[in-house]
């Protein structure tokens, strides 16, 4: 009978935590929603650009010089809305990787997803693979690489019993480094006058976007993202497990096409667009996951604010940082998500043997 008690009041502790941390999800989605336009503005007024706060603003109302027209709305503004758009694209595509594999450590850099679709955009810049499409050629390459990729690492870890994680990070390490090695190898074969183009894409960063990245590139970000959020609820049962989301009507194997094509379009839109930027779809869905819950109808919201607002904070950091040159604003986000990444390890090591 204790037993019983103790069972019934836990579980209604725990509804009792989830309905809170909803709650708290959309609060933190409204404060989100107004607070992505203060930082655009922000990005917006800070740049390498010679060109004061002051100025930019006053060119911001329409009140500025030519200069600082041209200044803010044909370098700044392709730029901030690049930034938001690569941001919100690989949080929500690490928040469907987490949920599709199960694996709280999953991610488009963890798993090689990056380095293939850089390597395939190297390939366009390099070689002209893709050409027969035109303007389109880079982001055509970076996706089509990207969906090799991340079909050849679930092959390489699939097994009669399921998806086992050691395995899945282990297959996203090999395919991964195999990318990594075959975009070095290109580098090393090109032109100098080529190279510096192959090695921008590696780094990542938004210094040469415009408003061609924002036409070609976003375009396939947002169909990626559109693609992911209609398989919410699915993803909601498939985080159950496959047999009970099975039991429940779901075809797995068609959500899942949906959701790796949607992460393939998300992450070869954003490596076209900026190159390799790494660890933003760990560090974001585990953010939002410790504010909203388990509930990916509130969580895919709250990965999308959150990751444009992160990847614009980042790209401001970027800016504001200078040593020769613009600091690349993949070198950061490696930098904030190598220890995110030790530390979630860590916490999964203990779970599992204490």
């Amino acid at each position: 009978m204790i037993e019983k008690e103790r069972t019934y009041f836990d579980s209604e502790d725990l509804e009792s935590s989830i309905l809170r941390k909803e709650a708290r999800g959309q609060i933190t989605c409204i404060i989100l929603f107004l607070t992505i336009f203060v930082v655009f503005i922000i990005c917006l007024l800070i740049g390498p650009s010679t060109l004061s706060a002051s100025s930019a603003f006053d060119a911001l109302i329409g009140n500025g010089t030519w200069k600082g027209h041209y200044i803010v709305f044909n370098l700044r503004m392709p730029r901030s809305i690049c930034a938001m758009a690569v941001g919100a694209g690989l949080a929500i595509a690490g928040m469907a990787m987490q949920a599709m594999f199960r694996n709280p450590m999953a991610s488009p850099s963890v798993l090689g997803l990056s380095s293939g679709a850089s390597f395939g955009a190297s390939l366009a810049i390099a070689f002209g693979f893709g050409g027969f499409i035109g303007a389109f050629s880079v982001s055509f390459m970076a996706f089509i690489s990207c969906f090799i990729t991340m079909c050849l690492v679930y092959a390489l870890a699939i097994t009669r019993y399921g998806t086992p994680t050691v395995l899945l990070l282990l297959s996203g390490v090999a395919v991964g480094a195999l990318f990594s090695g075959l975009t070095s190898f290109i580098q090393y074969v090109v032109e100098p006058d080529i190279l510096q183009g192959v090695v921008y894409w590696t780094m990542g960063s938004f210094s040469r976007c415009h408003w061609e990245d924002v036409r070609i590139g976003i375009p396939v970000i947002i169909l990626g993202i559109l693609l992911i959020c209609t398989k919410l609820k699915e993803l909601n049962l498939i985080s159950l497990g496959e047999e009970q989301a099975e039991s429940l009507g779901v075809n797995i194997k068609r959500t899942r096409g949906f959701l790796l094509i949607g992460t393939a379009l998300c992450v070869g839109g954003s490596v076209a667009i900026s190159g390799i930027i790494g660890f933003v779809g760990l560090i974001i869905p585990h953010i939002c996951r410790a504010i909203a819950g388990p509930n990916h109808l509130l969580l895919a919201p709250l990965c999308i604010l959150t990751g444009a607002i992160f990847m614009m904070i980042m790209d401001i950091v970027a800016k504001s940082i200078t040593f020769t040159g613009e600091l690349p604003i993949g070198i950061l986000t490696s930098i904030l998500g190598a220890p995110f990444f030790i530390y979630i390890m860590r916490k999964k090591r203990n779970e599992l043997w204490g």
